[in-house]
């Protein structure tokens, strides 16, 4: 396995029981479907994601989490997915048990995969495989992604991925050197704050030149007074009225997007 956050054995084990709990009684939480955690390897490597199913072969929706891995925001969201009607697989790019908690260590894992996007890929393509092993419809899916998510599924997208869209809310927009937007063969939607300082209106606008120029169909909307994370709920930073016009706008691109 990869690195840990630096934490004893001890905590770790804390941690990822403590996170196996969580996800098994949202899964038995009083929703329409029922979810389950998935533990997959990638690489030999272990992951644990969390999967959801309304009905019989629905529309699939593959769900990047934030910078602190795969917690109980990326598990409700998968929930309200699912009672829309839609399968959501939410990945895990960490690593099993891999949830940090600390600044420090949410930047070193998040950095190390900005720096090697062969990984990143390659752990998203791992999560779409295990995907499709569960009966997912991914040749009728759109991704989608928070913050760090936002950024791994514009990595997607680049990709040459076949899935039909790719969602980003409040993600990183920059380019990395040597890539472009020519393999990108599904619409991408970008939901961005206008008061975000870590993403700037400057990225935002470089962004759709990219795409305007590679004939990418795409729609790229921003939010007024809108900062970093906007969507998180309960945070300093949740923007209550951004969060409820950007899920509105993300259901009808679904509804738009995915056949039934």
């Amino acid at each position: 396995m990869e690195e840990l956050p630096k934490a004893g054995k001890e905590d770790f084990m804390i941690r990822y029981c403590t996170m196996t709990l969580l996800f098994s009684l949202m899964a038995g939480a009083a929703f329409g479907a029922q979810g389950t955690t998935v533990t997959y390897e990638v690489n030999g490597k272990p992951y644990q994601g969390y999967y959801i199913s309304s009905s019989d072969s629905p529309p699939f929706i593959l769900l990047i989490h934030d910078w602190d891995g795969l917690t109980e925001y990326e598990v409700k969201r998968a929930h309200m997915l699912a009672d829309l009607g839609y399968t959501v697989f939410a990945a895990d790019l960490f690593g099993l048990g891999v949830r940090p908690t600390e600044v420090k260590d949410k930047r070193r894992l998040t950095t190390e995969l900005y720096e090697d996007r062969k990984r990143m890929r390659e752990r998203m393509r791992g999560a779409l495989e295990e995907a499709e092993n569960r009966g997912a419809r991914t040749n009728n899916g759109v991704a989608m992604g928070y913050c760090f998510g936002g950024t791994a599924v514009l990595e997607l997208a680049r990709s040459g991925s076949n899935l039909k869209g790719f969602a980003t809310f409040h993600g990183g927009l920059e380019t990395p050197e040597g890539q472009d937007y020519s393999s990108t063969g599904g619409e991408i939607l970008v939901l961005h704050g206008s008061a975000d300082e870590a993403v700037t209106l400057d990225h935002f606008a470089q962004l759709a030149k990219e795409l305007e120029s590679a004939e990418v169909a795409h729609e790229m909307i921003t939010y007024g007074g809108a900062r970093h994370a906007f969507t998180v709920f309960g945070s300093d930073r949740y923007h209550e009225e951004a969060d409820e016009r950007s899920w509105r706008r993300f259901t009808v691109f679904l509804a738009d997007t995915l056949k039934r």
